[in-house]
């Protein structure tokens, strides 16, 4: 038990651990989501596969939440995610020797297991909120989704520094290092302090799942999440190769990535205090109108400054978005029912981004990057209506 007169002393603690573990354990995707296509077109004897190590991140991630959520209620939190980081030092070690022997099969099972750990590196924001009172959940989840910022910087300092450190195998050492910075994830972890659980929930397994996937605001929660997440890995997939088949340089879309990432992660330094003043349904509200917003901007032209403006937006709407839903979702279960509602929630968010993932490419080559960005619209009408009527829904109740 850790005792304090702050009630969320605790949870401070803990949130400070995670964003640390999150700023390494996110650099995780960011490595292989950077060269994964690059080496794969190197390995793969077929050019049409080399984006599979990509889709297997993706498909690992979604396909490890259930699991993950499993481990961790066995064992623990601490323990779960020490086991998750060792996932990751075994797919950046075995990716690694895949570049290095010329082995695309061993590369994509490398990609595949650093998908598994990163099923964990998601599941860090609802650990902030585990011990969190009710008026700091928000902010300790912004605080943990803030490292998501520093990871960004350190995925592609990691990619330049150590990319030729294998004589002969350009990329297998950016694969060790990644392997490294799971490693340093096992020592920061193992600092997590587990939540105390009321006695009522230590012996109560709490309601069966599918009454409580039933509920409406649980329902609205993913549904908004679903969008948030899933809108925004689809543009972003698509928006670097827009800008390629525009005839702008690689260089300016690798680029346009970067403030996108940036504009991702930066505002988790005040999204969880926005959501304290305005509500969570404000805030999730406000951010599926950015992603709106980023696709009319994408829409209206080819220029850099389009696709700069609609990726930097986008990123801020799915921080706004995300960040929202997932304190939307810590209002739908009790204290003992939380890991397997958290993996409930993420198997669909991580599911429907694989999905997303996989489908962009193929609708920008047959639609075009102006069909992409339509495509986005119904989608957000929905998810916009549904958590407006549960902000009628909470106000009418408190009222």
């Amino acid at each position: 038990m850790y005792h304090d007169t702050d009630p969320n002393a605790l949870a401070k603690r803990n949130a400070w651990v995670l964003a640390i573990a999150q700023a390494l354990g996110g650099a995780n995707p960011a490595i292989v989501i950077s060269l994964g296509g690059i080496v794969g077109l190197t390995l793969a004897s077929n050019p049409a596969l080399a984006t599979l190590p990509v889709s297997l991140l993706n498909l690992g991630l979604a396909l490890g939440t259930i699991p993950a959520a499993l481990v961790m209620r066995r064992f623990g939190r601490r323990n779960g995610y020490v086991f998750g980081a060792s996932l990751g030092v075994i797919g950046g070690v075995v990716a690694a020797l895949g570049i290095a022997w010329g082995d695309f099969v061993m590369f994509c099972v490398g990609t595949l297991t650093a998908g598994f750990y990163a099923s964990y590196v998601q599941s860090y924001r609802f650990a902030a909120a585990d011990s969190a009172t009710p008026a700091f959940k928000a902010r300790a989840i912004s605080y943990v989704m803030a490292g998501g910022l520093v990871a960004g910087i350190i995925g592609p300092q990691v990619v330049i520094f150590t990319r030729e450190i294998v004589p002969g195998a350009m990329f297998s050492g950016s694969f060790l290092a990644q392997a490294g910075l799971a490693l340093m994830s096992i020592v920061v972890v193992s600092f997590l302090r587990a939540a105390p659980v009321p006695v009522t929930a230590s012996t109560a397994t709490g309601r069966p799942l599918g009454e409580i996937m039933r509920q409406p605001r649980f329902l609205i929660a993913v549904t908004a999440g679903i969008v948030s997440y899933g809108l925004m890995a689809f543009l972003m997939t698509a928006a670097p190769l827009a800008m390629v088949d525009c005839g702008l340089p690689i260089e300016t879309a690798a680029l346009g990535i970067s403030w996108h990432i940036l504009a991702m992660f930066a505002p988790s330094f005040f999204t969880g205090r926005l959501i304290d003043r305005f509500g969570k349904e404000m805030i999730t509200g406000i951010g599926l109108g950015m992603i709106a917003v980023s696709a009319v901007i994408a829409l209206n032209g080819l220029t850099v400054a389009h696709f700069w403006s609609a990726l930097i937006l986008l990123g801020v709407g799915w921080n706004f978005g995300f960040i929202g839903a997932t304190a939307m979702v810590t209002d739908c279960y009790r204290p003992e029912e939380r890991t397997r509602v958290q993996a409930a929630n993420d198997f669909l968010v991580f599911g429907s981004v694989a999905l997303a993932s996989f489908s962009s490419g193929k609708l920008l080559s047959a639609g075009g990057w102006e069909t992409v960005n339509w495509l986005a619209f119904p989608p957000i009408a929905i998810a916009l209506i549904l958590v407006i009527a549960q902000a009628r829904f909470r106000r009418s109740a408190a009222a």
